[in-house]
């Protein structure tokens, strides 16, 4: 339940703002807004919240969580209202439209602030540029609605309902909030902020736990469910040993193949000589013997290689699911609701497709910028067009492959830890991936010569140093889950 009109009338009778300053307006959640108000020797904070249902503005003692990411609006008010005087505040007849008449030295401004729980705003406009039906010129909202013109350069005038409309519109009381402890003591503004804590059907402290403990189960089922996944896929390679085993039984029975495929069967019975029992073994009659137990050795040597891997990806997924159960048991020991509603709002974000601007690859590790080509195309497009002569270049000497630049910082060497996690793309991206292990060459972009009459790409390097690089898996492992968390770009 929004404020009504008279309680709109109630928190402002408690307020002293005409004549204050603001000094900060701080953003927390995409539905709220906070100004740092200073005036007559004593600080403020003003909380507007537009949330559907629990729509209001009051002062706060709480102290206002900070967006990671600047917020669009926030950001206009902080370069064109910040530092204002407020020389005049009060709601507009009863229609829950609060209008601030702001002063910035000579610069002169109007905010409306709308309080309607389907259609709350707040819009900044310029007084002293109006059209001909008397309306002000947005600069700009916090909620951009084109249908209803509320956008930077549209027009705005607050709707006045007539004074009959008014006289026939519903009745409304001041709330007394009797349900809060210790009510009697509180003044309004902290009645307000109290209810809303404690109380709002969609933005109370228990209503937010609420979404957190549906997320949390949410995501840790399909966290545990995962793990549960890799675990059972684990316990099957952990007998990689019977493959190899069954393969070497073959080259000894083999003879057993032609026997089978005669009786239509599509296995051999055979003794193992490990344990002395009869053993059963399917095998696929139309190959030989030497064929059919490559497809064992095979199998032996991706279960392996592929152990190792899985047992990266539980202690990863397990890692998560930790840091999940951590993060959760933090949001139940937080008190202040905009702090919840801001983590929450956080992890409900689907992470957005960023537009590539290059071909290739394109990661960021701790503040270094590497770029990856992966054909000759893209090699060529990245030396003529997105690297300078600063830059560093590698490249697996021997094999063809991508090129892998890294971007030059002023005044910075390129750290060790970069310099590897770069050779490792270089030689994952090439023909020596195979191999596991080969040298490169590096040197800064303006040490390349293009070669003439040469395939695409082609560059001949001077000042080159050598590199051996042997593949890292955990390496490439943590650059692949950084990329799905978001702090590397791809």
């Amino acid at each position: 339940m929004s404020l009504n009109c008279k309680e709109i009338d109630a928190v402002l009778q408690e307020l002293v703002l005409e004549g204050t300053f603001i000094q900060q307006i701080v953003q927390p959640t995409f539905d709220s807004i906070a100004f740092y108000l200073y005036g007559q020797g004593e600080s403020q904070t003003l909380l507007v919240c537009l949330a559907p249902g629990a729509c209001r503005l009051h002062t706060t003692q709480k102290k206002i969580p900070r967006n990671d990411k600047p917020l669009r609006f926030m950001e206009f008010l902080r370069s064109k209202i910040k530092g204002s005087r407020i020389n005049k505040a009060g709601q507009l007849s009863q229609e829950r439209i609060i209008k601030f008449e702001l002063s910035h030295g000579e610069d002169l401004f109007n905010m409306y602030i709308r309080l309607w729980s389907n259609a709350a705003n707040i819009i900044v406009t310029n007084p002293l540029e109006t059209n001909e039906k008397g309306e002000e010129k947005i600069l700009d909202v916090f909620f951009r609605r084109p249908k209803k013109n509320e956008i930077t350069d549209g027009f705005y005038k607050p709707e006045i309902k007539s004074p009959d409309a008014q006289q026939n519109q519903k009745t409304f009381e001041v709330r007394k909030f009797e349900e809060l402890e210790n009510y009697e003591s509180l003044s309004f503004n902290q009645k307000v902020e109290l209810w809303y804590t404690e109380h709002a059907d969609t933005l109370s402290r228990a209503s937010l736990l609420q979404q957190a403990e549906k997320q949390f189960n949410s995501r840790s089922i399909r966290l545990q469910a995962a793990i549960d996944r890799l675990e059972a896929k684990r316990k099957t390679f952990l007998h990689a040993e019977q493959w190899k085993h069954q393969g070497d039984l073959l080259l000894t029975y083999g003879y057993l193949i032609e026997k089978a495929a005669e009786e239509g069967k599509n296995f051999i019975e055979c003794e193992d000589y490990d344990t002395g029992s009869t053993i059963k073994i399917y095998i696929d009659t139309k190959k030989k013997a030497q064929e059919n137990a490559q497809l064992f050795y095979e199998r032996y040597k991706k279960a392996v290689s592929g152990l190792e891997e899985l047992e990266y990806d539980i202690k990863t997924s397990k890692s998560e699911l930790a840091k999940l159960k951590a993060d959760y048991e933090q949001l139940l020991a937080e008190k202040d609701p905009l702090v919840i509603q801001q983590k929450l709002h956080k992890q409900s974000i689907p992470r957005q497709k960023i537009e590539k601007k290059h071909p290739g690859l394109d990661f960021t590790i701790n503040g270094w910028h590497i770029l990856v080509g992966r054909t000759a195309s893209e090699n060529d497009e990245l030396l003529r067009h997105h690297v300078k002569g600063q830059d560093w270049w590698l490249h697996a000497r021997d094999w063809p492959g991508g090129y892998v630049f890294i971007k030059n910082q002023n005044g910075k060497s390129v750290p060790l830890d970069i310099l590897l996690d770069a050779g490792n793309l270089a030689l994952f991206y090439s023909k020596g991936r195979k191999d596991g292990r080969g040298d490169l060459y590096y040197t800064q972009v303006k040490h390349l010569r293009r070669a003439k009459n040469a395939p695409k790409g082609t560059v001949l390097p001077s000042n080159e140093k050598n590199l051996s690089i042997t593949l890292d898996k955990e390496r490439l492992k943590r650059i692949e889950m950084q990329q799905k968390e978001g702090t590397l770009l791809i």
